[in-house]
């Protein structure tokens, strides 16, 4: 078994180029399902699949979570089958498990200025988080993307920063002066002093000079929320989805904020729409005395 995860591991590291948070949990799916069958790749047919999942919907999993693994499932026997270990590929038998459509939290423009004006410090710590949160809110990257930059990527005289996305696709994504401020404080006063020999051109540092994490960028990000009262918990993403709706808000055109974001897919882009038109009706519902 554990050299089929190897392989499997190279495929999607290599191959098919998917982010470290897809790779880990793909990896862990497949571990799952490769011990309900003993370890035997030959044993994967669609009933041990479906049985698999079965017993996954009922540990009370997510449907979320339920998705995602229908998915890891399909591509590992398709792996399997390519690699000549399946006669056939049972994940073609296997129906979709469809995810929630919930719709994301947003933050409204005033709770973003609060949370944004509310904490500006001059300690390296400080200037760090501050420069984090105004460049998450100003482009929409994701955090994997945001932990990926170098001091090179940002071209502080365009106000562009280059981001290495899925799948290895590099987009340039615009940002503003209040980013520009804060990415040019901490470059001048803050990362200086965090710099060591194996820092390399890594943009944001940790406190012991090494490229920032994810967990550590999801920690800034709850930490300051938290601080400012009536503002909604919510993490790197739900700044992502926030600057996703206000462009739209902002009458930015649905192509354009598809490229900020790096979505492969319009129809991925599209649900901002429905954010936006629930914000209005809420608005609506609120405001007009016969509504």
């Amino acid at each position: 078994m554990g050299e089929v995860l190897v392989e499997f591991e190279e495929y999607l590291r290599f191959e098919r180029g998917v982010s470290p948070h897809t790779l880990r949990a793909y990896l862990a799916d497949v571990a799952s399902l490769m011990a309900h069958v003993g370890g035997q790749v030959g044993r994967l047919d669609v009933g041990a699949l479906r049985e698999w999942l079965g017993g996954q919907h009922d540990a009370g999993l997510s449907r979320a979570t339920l998705a995602r693994r229908t998915a890891c499932a399909r591509t590992f026997t398709a792996f399997c089958y390519r690699r000549g270990w399946l006669a056939d590929d049972p994940g073609l038998l296997l129906g979709s498990a469809k995810a929630d459509k919930g719709l994301p939290a947003v933050l409204d423009q005033g709770q973003v200025r609060a949370v944004l004006e509310g904490a500006e410090g001059s300690e390296p710590k400080e200037l760090r988080d501050q420069a984090i949160l105004e460049l998450l809110y100003a482009t929409g990257v994701r955090v994997s993307e945001l932990c990926g930059l170098d001091v090179d990527d940002v071209d502080r005289e365009r106000h562009v920063v280059k981001v290495l996305g899925k799948g290895g696709k590099e987009r340039s994504v615009p940002f503003g002066v209040p980013a520009v401020r804060a990415l040019d404080r901490w470059c001048v006063y803050g990362r200086p002093l965090w710099v060591r020999e194996g820092s390399g051109g890594a943009l944001f540092l940790g406190v012991r000079g090494g490229r920032i994490d994810a967990g550590t960028v999801r920690r800034v990000v709850h930490a300051r929320l938290r601080q400012v009262e009536g503002v909604p918990d919510m993490g790197p993403h739900g700044l992502r989805h926030t600057a996703a709706t206000h462009l739209l808000e902002g009458g930015a055109d649905l192509r354009s904020v598809q490229e900020v974001l790096g979505h492969a897919s319009l129809n991925t882009t599209q649900i901002y729409t429905h954010v936006s038109i629930e914000r209005l009706r809420a608005a609506y519902r609120q405001a007009h005395p016969r509504a």
